[in-house]
């Protein structure tokens, strides 16, 4: 190999790199299938043909480092609007509403299920913003599996406050199962086949079930937020079944998953407002009763 500023002829092109591209994979091959597919596209564009995939994806134009830079900023944006309800949520039941005189504990009997939402949301939203800015195997991997615990547990939270499950018991009959199959199915993922049809469908009947519940939930139980709940039940199914239907990339950059991640942003925010107003409630109710 011929050596390029000083360095020793046995290094192949790709350890010539900046570390930024290593990390992102960005070799020589991989630069060659951006740069072809990118023209292809312009080719395509000025014979006003609509895009189609390449190797099992759309082609999407990079902005600096960034694969898919609007993408990776909605979901970044998502993080901060999660991080932002959770640390409101947090400091309403512990700094704001009454606690329990004999152990200071809350009096929201669903405190901990929504920490862990907010944990585990926060960590999706963290691993989508990584992969939409470096496609990797591994970034891939864990962007899958952190969304598939994600919306699992979201189910087993809708599922558990909608029945107004309180004791332990009935949790874990609920908890169990749910658990069971969406391991299962991340360690399909990441150990079998990265089998990126089945996951979607997975997690489209997930998403669906749990917006179906909350919905009929809050027709039925006349709740102070049912409008939120609602607005984000309806919100949330569009956005599953526009990502389920692919739509190409606009302008090169908004694709059909980009239209989803931007919906996500104010469903998070009224999502988590409902979390608070329910805490409210709930407190409130019991709070009357020991009186």
């Amino acid at each position: 190999m011929v050596p390029t500023d000083g360095q020793p002829a046995d290094k192949s092109w790709y350890a010539h790199e900046p570390l930024y591209l290593q990390w992102k994979d960005w070799n020589c091959k991989s630069e060659c299938r951006y740069h072809c597919m990118m023209e292809r596209e312009g080719e395509r564009a000025k014979l006003g043909l609509q895009p189609v995939k390449y190797h099992g994806k759309w082609p999407l134009k990079r902005a600096s480092v960034f694969q898919e830079p609007l993408s990776a900023a909605l979901s970044a944006l998502t993080l901060v609007v999660q991080f932002n309800g959770w640390l409101s949520f947090f400091l309403l039941l512990y700094y704001k509403l009454p606690l329990r005189p004999e152990t200071h504990k809350t009096y929201y009997e669903y405190t901990g299920l929504w920490h862990i939402y907010g944990l585990l949301a926060m960590n999706s939203w963290f691993w989508s913003a990584i992969y939409h800015s470096c496609d990797t195997i591994w970034t891939e991997k864990l962007y899958f599996s952190s969304a598939a615990a994600f919306l699992g547990y979201s189910l087993i939270l809708a599922i558990l406050r909608t029945s107004s499950l309180r004791d332990e018991a009935s949790r874990v009959m609920v908890a169990a199962p749910i658990l069971a199959f969406v391991t299962t199915h991340i360690l399909y993922l990441n150990f079998y086949e990265l089998d990126k049809g089945l996951n979607m469908k997975v997690c489209t009947v997930i998403s669906i079930a749990q917006c179906l519940l909350w919905a009929l939930w809050a027709v039925m139980s006349g709740h102070r937020s049912r409008l939120k709940i609602i607005s984000v039940a309806v919100g949330g199914a569009v956005a599953v079944l526009v990502e389920a239907y692919d739509i190409p990339p606009r302008w090169g950059y908004a694709d059909g998953r980009a239209i989803c991640l931007a919906v996500a942003i104010p469903l998070s925010y009224l999502w988590w407002s409902f979390a608070k107003e329910d805490a409210e409630m709930r407190t409130s109710a019991i709070l009357k009763k020991t009186r």
